[in-house]
């Protein structure tokens, strides 16, 4: 925890002590190593069997949320505004 810590904060020094410089290449190399890190994710999901196989009850429980929130939002958002036309 605090090695993850130290690290930010190593980058955030670096970022203030930089800041005057023009990396434009940095973009490029950020994107490179998100990329890496999603890549490595999907490998660590992938071999865990357990996620694996819960794989259609998540996508399951991510089709309730999100059909919750496209139907509730608005509702409470009707709801919402005929109380404050009273």
């Amino acid at each position: 925890m605090f090695i993850i810590i130290g690290i930010m904060l190593t980058g955030m020094l670096f970022g203030y002590l930089l800041r005057s410089k023009r990396l434009t290449w940095i973009h490029k190399i950020i994107t490179f190593l998100i990329w890496v890190l999603l890549f490595l994710l999907g490998i660590d999901v992938g071999g865990n069997d357990i996620i694996v196989k819960g794989l259609h009850t998540l996508g399951l429980e991510a089709l309730i949320i999100t059909l919750a929130a496209v139907i509730g939002i608005p509702l409470l958002a009707v709801i919402q505004d005929r109380k404050s036309v009273v």
